[in-house]
């Protein structure tokens, strides 16, 4: 996304939120609005015709809800990013959405600059939480009876790096803890991808979460909770 704008397609059956979220991107420079759905099916149609970079989507839409819709994108050639805006704080939507292939889950409380920075945090391939979302979706999918992830062909240093991506850590906050260069974490989470056959990085954290990497001893600063010396 370096050096040119981020399309930005608005799916949202509230004609006056589309307004103000509009009227926020063509403030900003770096961002441009390809187009606007009122529906599931308006948005899945427009993002075909337009090819945006991100879809913002809300979850409940006439027609087609946003999850969804966001399923339906996602499993196309070439898909979009999708972040979920949403009024409702509700854990399975999270679930839900993440499986469907969102990359982001933001309730529509956030601040415009929250907002901004949340767009171009899944435009460059990261998954991004709502934090009031974060801790309780962690509980929520480690609880939950389906078949946990096997690593079987994943490096001890890969599956550090996996450990760090399902607890929430930037890739900024990454290469600071393993003292590694963002070439290096981009070619580690490049083989992660392929070998967990995931679609981008908020697969890579529901893996973790499978994989029961978020109940594991912290070993880094940057983890909360109980600390514990390296062997």
């Amino acid at each position: 996304m370096t050096g040119t704008a981020v399309r930005v397609l608005l799916a949202d059956d509230e004609p006056l939120f589309r307004a103000t979220v509009r009227r926020l991107l063509d403030a900003t420079p770096g961002f441009t609005v390809v187009a606007e759905a009122g529906t599931g099916h308006e948005a899945v149609a427009l993002a075909a015709q337009h090819r945006p970079d991100v879809v913002l989507m809300d979850v409940r839409m006439p027609e087609l809800d946003g999850i969804t819709a966001t399923a339906r994108l996602t499993a196309g050639p070439h898909p979009p990013r999708v972040l979920v805006l949403t009024t409702f704080d509700l854990d399975d939507h999270v679930y839900r959405a993440l499986h469907a292939g969102a990359s982001g889950f933001l309730l529509k409380d956030t601040t415009p600059p929250r907002l901004l920075d949340a767009i171009h945090t899944v435009a460059a391939g990261e998954a991004l939480l709502a934090p009031t979302v974060t801790r309780r979706l962690i509980a929520a999918l480690t609880d939950r009876p389906a078949a946990t992830r096997s690593l079987d062909g994943v490096t001890p240093r890969e599956r550090e790096i996996l450990t760090l991506i399902t607890r929430g850590l930037s890739n900024a906050e990454i290469e600071a803890a393993l003292h590694i260069s963002r070439a290096t974490l981009k070619t580690h989470i490049g083989r992660l991808l392929t070998k967990l056959e995931a679609r981008d990085r908020a697969q890579l954290v529901i893996a973790g979460y499978q994989a029961r990497l978020a109940d594991e001893p912290a070993h880094h600063a940057f983890f909360e909770g109980p600390r514990s010396s390296k062997p």
